[in-house]
């Protein structure tokens, strides 16, 4: 029915969607999950001079060389950075656009800004890449060595680097879906609550922490199925 893409989060890569593979296809939908350079299966690429545009150009790459249009693009986390700017540059191909607990950002933000982290002082740091954050508190200890096995550190440039966008991105259906377990903190409710107040926006919520895809996949399933079956109609705001 759809064919959904997936810009993954940080520290993670494609193999992190593998619950929701048969569960999407099972509902007729195809679930695209590229690895971004230098994680992953593609960790054996990683080098100090990788960045968010590595990762817009991962994305758009998968689109061109697949020929993909009227994809439902999905952004995790610090994916929802790689989403924005490749939906941005690639709108013709994008039926929505789909915010998994994740930054949104604005032409000239970069997730550390969002985030409020000095850019000087992470760029005096000797490291050029980033140690995973801890995993949600609900991830079943059964998946545990699963998921330690294959997170890696991201490269920084990623996280210090600005989007740059035209605008077309804004013309997209855009729904952000909000985990509402979140971390202390909470990082993620601002941009729900940006969704419910802007126009172009549907917002919706899920009962779980901040990977989905691993933690109640079956709720995700069943929310993108959802999401595809409306894809069509015009984008609303509100819960």
């Amino acid at each position: 029915m759809a064919e959904f893409v997936v810009a993954h989060g940080a520290w993670s890569a494609g193999w992190a969607w593998k619950k929701m593979r048969p569960l999407m296809r099972s509902l007729g939908h195809e679930l695209i999950t590229p690895t971004y350079t230098g994680l992953g299966e593609r960790a054996h690429l990683a080098r100090p001079d990788i960045d968010l545009e590595t990762h817009v150009a991962d994305i758009l790459g998968v689109l061109h060389c697949e020929d993909l249009r009227g994809v439902i693009l999905v952004g995790h986390s610090y994916g929802g950075m790689v989403a924005t700017a490749a939906a941005d540059r690639a709108s013709e191909r994008i039926a929505q656009l789909v915010y998994l607990d994740a930054f949104v950002p604005r032409s000239g933000e970069s997730l550390a800004g969002l985030r409020g982290v000095d850019r000087s002082k992470s760029a005096a740091d000797a490291d050029w890449r980033i140690a995973p954050n801890p995993l949600p508190p609900d991830t079943d200890p059964a998946d545990v060595p699963w998921i330690m096995a294959r997170r890696m550190p991201h490269p920084r440039r990623c996280f210090e680097q600005a989007v740059v966008l035209s605008g077309a991105v804004e013309r997209l259906q855009r729904t952000y879906v909000y985990c509402t377990r979140p971390a202390p903190g909470d990082g993620f409710r601002r941009f729900a609550d940006r969704a419910r107040r802007e126009p172009g926006w549907t917002c919706l919520e899920i009962d779980s922490s901040h990977s989905p895809h691993i933690t109640a996949p079956e709720a995700l399933a069943a929310l993108l199925d959802g999401i595809a079956r409306r894809v069509t109609r015009s984008p609303r705001s509100g819960t």
